[in-house]
């Protein structure tokens, strides 16, 4: 077997959101990332490497994870190597100082997608699992979610206003490139869980309020002038504080059950926006898999309560239309009256009809 040898610069770092932003082309990324998930491996495509070296399984065969897949479908060479102590690539083997100080697997686009279709057709054991933990905990979250939340006061305006709800979920990307229409005509509330906070700024605009545990978005994030709501649990712990008193930012903690994307919904719900629009938010079985999520009552409760004023952004384009100008509403009402007149020219049945109404209306009008 011939093997192709690539060399660049270890990058590494235990949380691979963090790494994307250090890499280029040039570098070979070493993650410690379990079943990568799919926004992960868009970023590490995104970043141009074109090497990734796991030392976790990139696969676990847990639930049918498609995020390796979009990552060698990209064009990047992923090796597996659970365990090993990381660096130049040459075919599985890793070597430092021309020696081989590990050798893994290399995936292909062929077998992954084996792997994937055989774990899709055994997720139920997933599902059932997944479906009693989220019973078990509707029974003791619900009460407190479905009776209301107090929120602290906070210096946004929320009342008969949009609100954009922003998560760095799949796609996320995307979802903002189709609301920026929507976001100029209708102005609305920016709401950033965690991360979606750098998102907003990478895309032009500046966070309103940044909801979480402080763990994901960077110190520009932060130091935006956003208002902060740190994301607190039960029992008083709110890591994101402590971080945010160390930027010297004001803050105020909620303390409730569920993840940080459902308390920024109920958070607008409650304050008395209009209408919420969310973006790269996590809802079905896979994505809160790729989460390490095992349930998601926090999430049905959320939107089951915020109901029929939470749409996504995939159908927030209809709206951007809404401002169409004078000049359209000329153009139709002149073609829906010249297809009038082709329509009476070609019907002498019509014609008539039309002679005879405006003879009867000369008649009560008095007119010669």
């Amino acid at each position: 077997m011939s093997f192709v040898e690539l060399t660049g610069h270890a990058k590494l770092d235990r949380r691979t959101k963090h790494l994307v932003k250090r890499l280029s082309a040039d570098d070979v990324a070493i993650i410690d990332h379990t079943d990568i998930d799919r926004v992960s491996a868009e970023e590490l495509i995104e970043s141009g490497v074109r090497v990734v070296v796991n030392v976790a399984h990139s696969q676990s065969g847990r639930f049918p994870n498609p995020g390796p897949l979009t990552l060698v479908r990209g064009g990047v060479r992923l090796i597996d190597v659970p365990g090993a102590k990381l660096l130049t690539v040459r075919g599985a083997g890793i070597y430092r100082n021309g020696t081989c100080v590990a050798s893994g697997r290399i995936f292909d686009a062929d077998e992954l997608e084996a792997l994937l279709a055989e774990q899709r057709s055994r997720v139920t054991d997933a599902l059932e699992a997944f479906a009693d933990n989220t019973m078990r905990y509707l029974r003791e979250e619900g009460k407190l979610l479905a009776e209301g939340i107090e929120f602290p006061p906070l210096e946004t305006r929320f009342r008969d206003r949009h609100a954009l709800v922003v998560a760095r979920g799949p796609g996320y990307k995307r979802d903002l490139r189709i609301v920026r229409p929507y976001i100029r005509d209708f102005k609305p509330v920016l709401i950033a869980v965690d991360g979606g906070a750098d998102a907003l700024l990478e895309a032009g605009y500046t966070p309103d309020v940044i909801v979480g545990d402080m763990d994901s978005v960077a110190d520009a994030g932060l130091c935006s002038g956003a208002e902060l709501l740190v994301h607190g649990y039960p029992g008083g712990a709110a890591p994101g504080a402590a971080r945010a008193e160390r930027l010297g930012r004001e803050h105020q903690v909620v303390s409730v059950p569920g993840i940080s994307e459902d308390i920024a919904l109920l958070l607008a719900y409650e304050k008395g926006a209009e209408l919420i629009v969310a973006v790269g938010t996590h809802f079905n079985l896979i994505e809160f898999l790729e989460r390490n999520r095992a349930g998601m009552s926090s999430t049905f409760l959320a939107r089951l309560k915020v109901g029929e004023i939470l749409i996504d952004a995939k159908g927030v384009s209809r709206l951007a239309s809404r401002r169409v100008g004078i000049l359209p509403l000329i153009a139709f009402a002149f073609a829906g009256c010249l297809a009038i007149g082709v329509a009476i020219a070609a019907s002498p049945a019509l014609r008539h009809v039309i002679e005879y109404v405006a003879l009867r209306l000369r008649d009560l009008l008095g007119i010669g």
